[in-house]
């Protein structure tokens, strides 16, 4: 009997990650177009995961993805194929059109297909190989493509993102790969003592009254942050914190600043 474990993989634009088995639980991440994930436990109408890229766990439909039946290393490098256009137009073998979104991965990509298992798709947009020198030193003109993107609380797309999604898919562009949430990339990287020694592309980090990482946004020029918070947007940083240009206030206290791009 086979006691290796399965994997599945996003075949759809975005997929909602659930906290539980049903419609209503809260949507705790989502899956990206080509992003591959082990299958934990399986229920009649739910599957739950853990992703490969990030190990986060979550719940998806089972109508919602494909099993990889020929292995998941083909499909889960560490330096993805991924898209780098706002949207990407995937094209079906019957010709149907599959919008893919920035920062998905693009599995087994050739330069013109992608494959999942058997199936081939037409791939009809912009990319690039993570990592490679066709992105390093591009962070800001990636994140900018995020730029008055709605929040959305478990969101990694253009349609809708929360803080630590935007920064994890913005890196993931760029060959980093990050975890989930912002108290776990607050875990990543080496410290940097001083906002003065910050450099663009460092992560700033944000505590509650708790003292509990909240907020997380990535570190520009000129004193300025791009996170996301109502919407991607770009904001004073200082050594209180985050200061809000349309509000005047400050909305975010800063924690600790930590420096993953190698540069």
């Amino acid at each position: 009997m086979d006691t290796s474990p399965a994997f599945g993989i996003c075949h759809l634009s975005v997929v909602p990650l659930r906290s539980e088995a049903n419609d209503r639980a809260a949507q705790v991440s989502q899956l990206l177009f080509g992003e591959t994930f082990e299958i934990l436990e399986q229920q009649e109408k739910w599957t739950r995961v853990r992703g490969t890229w990030d190990d986060y766990e979550g719940w998806i439909d089972h109508k919602q993805y494909v099993v990889l039946t020929d292995g998941v290393e083909a499909y889960a490098p560490a330096f993805p194929a991924v898209a780098t256009d706002l949207v990407n137009p995937v094209l079906t073998a019957a010709g149907e059109m599959i919008p893919v979104l920035l920062g998905s991965t693009l599995p087994r990509y050739n330069g013109d297909q992608v494959y999942i298992n058997e199936q081939e798709y037409t791939f009809l947009g912009k990319s690039a190989v993570s990592a490679s020198a066709a992105v390093q030193g591009r962070l800001e003109e990636y994140a900018f493509h995020f730029l008055h993107a709605p929040y959305l609380w478990g969101g990694r797309s253009l349609f809708g993102i929360d803080c630590s999604g935007f920064v994890q898919v913005v890196y993931k562009i760029l060959g980093y790969r990050l975890r989930r949430d912002a108290w776990q990339q607050a875990e990543q990287g080496t410290l940097v003592n001083f906002l003065e020694e910050a450099q663009p592309g460092d992560l700033a980090f944000f505590d509650n009254e708790e003292e509990r990482i909240i907020h997380v946004g990535i570190v520009l020029d000129d004193h300025k942050i791009i996170h996301a918070s109502g919407k991607v947007r770009v904001d004073v940083l200082d050594h209180q914190g985050i200061f809000n240009v349309d509000t005047k206030r400050y909305s975010h206290k800063l924690r600790i600043i930590k420096r993953v791009l190698q540069v």
